[in-house]
């Protein structure tokens, strides 16, 4: 196995009302390539944020129709990682 990590597979933060809400109790939102497994997001959690992962839960989310304007189309399906960090523990995102 090589020793290479693909930092890639982690595509962005989910802030929505309820993740804003779970941040204070270390749980942080993310959306993840779709062929990741929990232990594959803990160590990549670990390797870009060094952060200590207690936890990590998996939603595949389905695509959604929408209408606009009277056309149809869909949203994309994805993967959401939500990931439990241990106490006392945080990301910190900014500079």
């Amino acid at each position: 196995m090589t020793a290479l990590f693909n930092y890639d597979k982690i595509k962005s933060l989910v802030y929505t009302e309820k993740s804003n809400k779970q941040l204070a109790e270390g749980k942080y939102h993310f959306k993840v390539d779709s062929s990741c497994n929990k232990e594959e997001i803990a160590s990549l959690i670990k390797k870009a944020f060094g952060a200590e992962v207690e936890k990590v839960n998996i939603i595949n989310t389905k695509p959604k129709t929408k209408r606009f304007k009277g056309v149809e189309g869909t949203r994309g399906s994805y993967k959401k990682a939500i990931v439990t960090l241990k106490e006392g523990q945080s990301i910190n995102f900014g500079s």
